[in-house]
C-alpha cells in the first residue's frame, strides 16, 4: 500500500530555516514565513524534511489515492526556492503572467528570489490556492481550514 511521504511534523521550521545555507535565501525565507502566514492566516508547519507549510487539506482522487498536503507552502532548496500551489487552478496561469522572473511546474512554481516578484501577485496566488482546493475539496479539509 502507498505511504505518503510528505506528512505533517512537529519539526521547527526556524530551525530549519536556520540551516539554509545561503544567507540571502535564509532572508528571503523568512520574508516568505511572514508573508505566507500572513496571508493565509494560517501558522507556519514542516511538512517533511523541507516544506514549509500552511493549512491543510484532505485530497482524494477518483483513482482512489488519497492523502493530506498544505494548502501552500514554500521550500527554500538549494538550486531554487519552490513554491507551492493548487495545482490545477486555472487562475493560477493568469496570475502567473503578472508575477514576475518565475518557471513553472504542475504544482510548483520556482523562484531565484523575492526581489524577482511581484509580492502582491504572490499574495494573491496564495489566496486563490486557498479558495480553489476549499472549493474543490470542500468536505475534506481540516476542521482549522475556515479560509481566508
Amino acid at each position: 500500500m502507498y505511504e505518503q511521504k510528505t506528512k505533517e511534523t512537529d519539526n521547527s521550521v526556524v530551525e530549519f530555516i536556520e540551516q539554509v545555507d545561503s544567507p540571502k535565501k535564509r532572508e528571503d525565507a523568512y520574508r516568505l514565513l511572514d508573508i505566507f502566514e500572513e496571508t493565509s492566516g494560517f501558522p507556519a508547519k514542516m511538512w517533511g524534511p523541507s516544506i514549509i507549510g500552511y493549512g491543510s487539506y484532505h485530497y482524494r482522487y477518483a483513482s482512489g489515492h488519497e492523502g493530506d498536503a498544505p494548502l501552500v507552502g514554500f521550500s527554500p532548496r538549494k538550486a531554487k526556492i519552490s513554491l507551492y500551489f493548487a495545482p490545477g487552478d486555472d487562475k493560477r496561469e493568469e496570475l502567473l503572467k503578472n508575477f514576475g522572473k518565475h518557471t513553472a511546474g504542475k504544482g510548483c512554481v520556482y523562484i531565484n528570489k523575492i526581489a524577482d516578484i511581484d509580492v502582491e501577485v504572490l499574495k494573491q496566488l496564495i489566496r486563490e490556492s486557498i479558495v480553489f482546493l476549499n472549493e474543490t475539496y470542500p468536505d475534506q479539509h481540516q476542521e482549522d481550514n475556515i479560509g481566508i
